[in-house]
């Protein structure tokens, strides 16, 4: 049988503590927030950090590796370049390899991309008459990453029900736990 002690420590709780809790779990989340926003402004990625969710990156990447992006605009974008870009329509963001570059005589650059597991380029995942990348396109370009550990953001993405025991139980332990 399941103990419910928790449950217990929660009761004995008088206002107070309670109160305390909750604003501790409150700070935890601000803090978490601001550590988010704060990469934002280092790397200058909308999304600094981002879990690749498909397999048409390997061999370099697999699924739930989790890659660290930068987006200085100052940097060119290189043939070889792995990059994280959005499609208009579409919410997830891509992690495909930069295949060829196209640049105008005025400096615009525009790109094409490919996963490395993929047959063919990506002109068939860009956005109706899109036949090219731009710059505005990118979300960030891969500069490291750590293997699998995304993997958890998948499961909670795949099981819904697994996401909110784990933020269920995350917010339990705070509110219960007193040191």
């Amino acid at each position: 049988m399941l103990s419910l002690d928790f449950l217990d420590d929660v009761r004995r709780m008088n206002k107070r503590q309670l109160y305390y809790q909750v604003l501790n779990f409150g700070m935890i989340v601000s803090s978490a927030l601001m550590i988010w926003k704060g990469l934002m402004v280092i790397t200058g990625s909308e999304s600094p950090i981002v879990v690749v969710l498909s397999g048409s990156m390997e061999p370099a990447f697999h699924r739930g590796d989790l890659l660290f992006l930068t987006n200085r605009v100052e940097d060119p974008i290189r043939v070889g370049e792995i990059v994280v870009f959005r499609i208009e329509g579409r919410e997830i963001p891509i992690v495909h390899r930069v295949l060829k570059i196209h640049e105008k005589q005025n400096g615009h650059i525009k790109f094409l991309t490919k996963g490395d597991n993929n047959a063919v380029d990506d002109r068939g995942l860009y956005k109706q008459g899109q036949h090219w990348l731009e710059k505005k396109d990118v979300v960030g370009r891969a500069r490291g990453f750590v293997p699998y550990i995304g993997i958890v953001t998948i499961l909670m993405n795949d099981y819904p029900k697994f996401k909110y025991a784990v933020l269920f139980l995350l917010g339990l332990f705070v509110l219960v736990h007193r040191e």
